[in-house]
């Protein structure tokens, strides 16, 4: 079944007068029992009293309505549980439906049928008698309780009073449903109609009709109104709102049209003639030089003599706008102040002492001539070392302006130079766009991550900088967009790299290199009390009162919650211990909380580094170098594995081109002296080496391992033992020289960090202890070399045949700072 139009009109009332109204018997009450049709519908529910035209389509539908028209017109009119069900079954039906009888039925061209209903009683199936070819069954009457008392007439009032309110609000429902609502006396015929009058959904109208008690459907249709005439108020109050809107826009047009024709008539000229006026002004105040200020003249000429509505009037429009807004002639005054900008220096930032001196002769030289070029720094370290916040201590230091431009990931030369104006939505490139952001022609301008430039079809970004890097060229620094010189002689720009071999070789010529390697364990201790505890206390909530952290404890999650060079890690661990006191102290804890070094595994969880040497035990074949990456100085552990076969050295562990030929330097020296070594004779003929750098998934490659390399094949031939407690970084000759390194102070950190407590390295990588700090060379044994044996003889354990290898030999190793035994 199909419902087509619900028509809500009263026809004959209930029979509320055949109740006995003394509310004492509240049991429904059973008349006589018929055996009838049923008429299964699906969208709506047929309310006593009311007539509606329904859509008859399923055959045994159309035969049950044929059977009632041949009898006295009534029918069992009911509802199905399931809408989607197409041919509903006893199970598929509600119990309670309505005696409807058939006004009208009329027979339509596609086999369907419509016909017109009205409700008379209710009814409760009690079994069905027959399914097929249409379902019968026998129902009974159920007559509505009528409790007669002021309770009852408070209900119909209110009910009434809510429905007009409704009526009002509703634009689907017209004046005369309420004039018809109002003259019907009975309570439940007043509750039926008002039910068949509102749109909601099929269960609560079937929920209505199987409500027998009057006082009680009363009730629930008052629930009803309250939440329709909710939503019909909220509703028309966005209405309301959205029509004040549009009422506003209009007669803001209509207002403005008006002023439009009244200027017009008093001769004041349109408003594009008052903006160019506007921006003729501001030319003219913008401290652009002459050749500028010329050019943007000239444009706006050409604006004022083409039409409003042309496209080229938003282009030029937006040009001169850049233009005006650019900071021409606006500087910051800089503090030239030494002692001052050095405690700022010292206020924010632990040790770098390079860098800080660097600054602070800037500003004496600043101080004593305004006509020194402005220095381009480039900061090359691991991550987390400070780089950027630095520059953000100097730009406060010399009172200038902060800005910063990343390049990581940056391929287009136009988002340096920018786009031409030919393109649609061209605009400046970064670097103009920045200094727009600055308001001035002097800050302090940080390029970041200088080192991740890319470049590909689009030009290389990297070269567009060598103008802006350059102090002889980029005084009259050309943009794509601008088209007309701009000066960045002025700017102090710093940039950021973690490397800097990627790079390029004519770039990195303009830039003056400053490296920031890694931090001590003492210098990481300085900076978690004086920067990171402070710091994440305000951040977390936490005073001093409640919470300390000794420097027992910051030293342990540096050593076993950490490994790294910066300190970032270092501040998340802290991070979280916060955390976790922050919860104690919401938790009701009021002692102070003193978090001690033994307390550390309680906060943070089981130890996630182990600090001390790379291999605990002294063996044959495993030697322990030093690597330089871009997060610090690491350890690698190199193994060597001597098995039969003929002479073939295998290398693994994802070695680079230069690391391979290292290795094949070190076998070769290794063959090469094979008599002063002991081994016998061809050798090589009769074993195959394997030589392995655990951590196969990280590419490795460079020659500082080669010297490793060579000691860990010398000691699998020989089987010599190597000291676990040395490192050991330098480049390897076929003749046994020992060459110099890069990233020293990298590597020595890395194994001061792992407990190494003997280093050996290059004689010509002396200049570089100096950057060590004093600490640190007190608690390490340095070796300085030219020569492999020289390495083994501080490296390897004395043979039983060549005792005086334990010897050292003080001419040819030279030992720097306290000396430990390996």
């Amino acid at each position: 079944m199909e419902k087509a139009t619900q028509v809500v009109t009263p026809e004959r009332p209930y029979n509320e007068d055949d109740t006995d109204g003394s509310g004492m018997d509240q049991q429904e009450k059973r008349l006589e029992v018929l055996d009838l049709p049923v008429l299964s519908v699906r969208n709506t529910v047929l309310i006593p009293n009311m007539v509606a035209p329904l859509l008859v389509a399923r055959e045994s539908s159309i035969k049950a309505v044929e059977e009632a028209m041949n009898k006295d017109h009534t029918m069992f009119v009911v509802t199905q549980l399931r809408e989607e069900e197409e041919n509903p079954g006893p199970d598929d039906l509600y119990s309670i439906g309505v005696e409807g009888f058939i006004d009208r039925v009329l027979k339509l061209p596609d086999g369907t049928v419509s016909v017109l209903v009205r409700g008379q009683k209710r009814m409760r199936s009690l079994a069905f008698t027959q399914q097929e070819p249409y379902m019968r069954a026998q129902a009974e009457f159920v007559v509505e309780v009528l409790v007669a008392s002021p309770a009852l007439e408070a209900s119909r009032r209110a009910v009434l009073a809510l429905f007009e309110k409704c009526v009002k609000l509703n634009a689907s429902l017209t004046e005369e449903t309420y004039i018809t609502a109002m003259n019907i006396d009975q309570p439940g015929m007043l509750a039926d109609f008002i039910v068949s009058a509102l749109d909601i959904s099929i269960p609560i109208r079937q929920n209505v009709l199987e409500t027998f008690h009057i006082e009680q459907r009363l009730q629930a249709v008052s629930i009803l109104l309250s939440k329709e005439l909710d939503i019909l108020e909220l509703e028309n109050h966005i209405h309301s709102q959205v029509q004040q809107e549009v009422d506003k826009s209009q007669r803001e047009y209509f207002l403005r049209e008006q002023l439009k024709a009244i200027q017009r008539e008093l001769g004041e000229g349109d408003p594009a003639l008052r903006e160019n006026l506007e921006l003729r002004e501001k030319i003219l105040l913008s401290g652009m030089p002459d050749e500028v200020k010329a050019r943007a003249n000239k444009e706006l000429d050409r604006l004022s003599m083409i039409p409003a509505i042309a496209p080229d009037g938003g282009v030029i429009r937006t040009y001169l706008d850049w233009l005006v807004n650019l900071p021409w002639n606006t500087a910051s005054l800089d503090r030239l102040d030494i002692k001052e900008a050095a405690a700022i220096l010292d206020q924010n930032h632990y040790g770098l002492g390079k860098v800080k001196e660097r600054i602070l002769e800037y500003i004496a030289v600043r101080k004593l001539s305004n006509s020194m070029r402005s220095p381009i720094l480039c900061f090359v370290g691991p991550p987390g070392v400070g780089k950027t916040s630095l520059g953000r201590s100097i730009a406060q230091a010399l009172n200038r302006k902060f800005v910063r431009l990343s390049l990581g990931g940056v391929h287009d030369e136009a988002e340096i130079r920018g786009h031409r104006r030919t393109y649609v939505g061209a605009l400046p490139g970064r670097i103009i766009q920045t200094m727009k952001t600055a308001g001035t022609t002097n800050p302090l301008f940080i390029l970041d991550e200088i080192d991740k430039l890319g470049s590909d079809f689009r030009g290389d970004p990297s070269a567009a900088l060598l103008e802006v890097l350059d102090p002889e060229q980029n005084t009259t620094f050309a943009d794509h967009y601008l088209e007309v010189p701009y000066d960045l002689s002025q700017v102090i720009f710093l940039t950021t790299a973690n490397v800097l071999h990627p790079i390029p070789a004519a770039l990195r010529d303009r830039l003056e290199i400053i490296e920031l390697p890694g931090y001590t364990e003492d210098e990481k201790v300085h900076i978690a009390r004086q920067f990171l505890i402070p710091k994440l206390m305000g951040e977390h909530g936490l005073r001093p009162a409640k919470v300390e952290l000794s420097d027992e404890a910051v030293l342990r999650i540096i050593r076993e919650y950490t490994y790294e060079a910066g300190v970032r890690t270092l501040e998340r661990e802290i991070a979280s211990v916060m955390r976790k006191v922050a919860r104690k102290v919401v938790e009701g804890r009021r002692t102070k909380i003193k978090v001690t070094a033994d307390k550390i595994p309680d906060f943070l969880g089981p130890q996630q580094n182990y600090y001390g040497t790379a291999e605990e035990n002294d063996e044959a074949g495993v030697a322990t170098g030093v690597a330089w990456t871009s997060g610090g100085g690491d350890l690698i552990t190199v193994e060597a594995a001597l098995m039969d076969g003929h002479g073939h050295l295998t290398l693994t562990g994802q070695l680079g081109d230069v690391m391979k030929e290292s290795a094949q330097a070190a076998f070769s020296y290794a063959r090469a002296r094979a008599k002063q070594f002991g081994l016998e004779d061809r050798f090589y003929e009769k074993y195959d080496i394997h030589l392995h750098l655990p951590a196969g998934a990280i590419p490795k490659d460079g020659p500082s391992a080669g010297i490793t390399m060579a000691t860990a094949i010398i000691s699998a031939l020989t089987q010599r033992p190597t000291y676990s407690s040395v490192a050991m970084t330098g480049e390897i000759t076929l003749r046994g020289r020992v060459l110099p390194v890069g990233g020293i102070k990298e590597k020595v950190l890395a194994a001061h960090r792992a407990g190494i407590k003997t280093f050996i390295l290059p004689k010509r990588n002396k200049k570089d202890l100096e950057d060590i700090p004093p600490e640190i060379q007190r608690e390490l044994h340095f070796v300085l070399v030219e020569r492999m044996d020289d390495v083994m003889r501080v490296a390897l354990h004395a043979s039983a045949a060549s005792p005086h290898l334990e010897e050292h030999d003080a001419k040819v190793i030279e030992p720097v700072g306290r000396r430990k035994k390996a």
